[in-house]
């Protein structure tokens, strides 16, 4: 009696491999897109808001240069509650 072809059964397990490897070496086309909305635009271009909070950083540059900032630990509690409770 004559067995052939034992074990191979036409599966040729490196050329899976070699497909596999093949494919995950294409190029991605996927692309990543940012959209802004118009009204985050508007806010960006208002200089309003820019203007108070350089107003803002300048007090609180100039009470720590003279020593004069001072930390209200309550306000700081109840923000930290306040956060947490959200």
């Amino acid at each position: 009696m004559k067995i052939n072809h034992i074990g191979s059964m036409g599966v040729n397990p490196y050329k899976r491999n070699l497909e596999k490897n093949i494919a995950a070496q294409k190029p991605q086309t996927r692309e990543d897109k940012v959209e802004i909305s118009s009204k985050a635009i508007d806010l960006q271009q208002t200089n309003e808001v820019t203007k108070a909070r350089q107003e803002k950083v300048q007090a609180l540059k100039a009470q720590l240069e003279n020593g004069t900032y001072t930390i209200d630990p309550k306000a700081i509690a109840t923000g930290l509650v306040n956060f947490y409770k959200k």
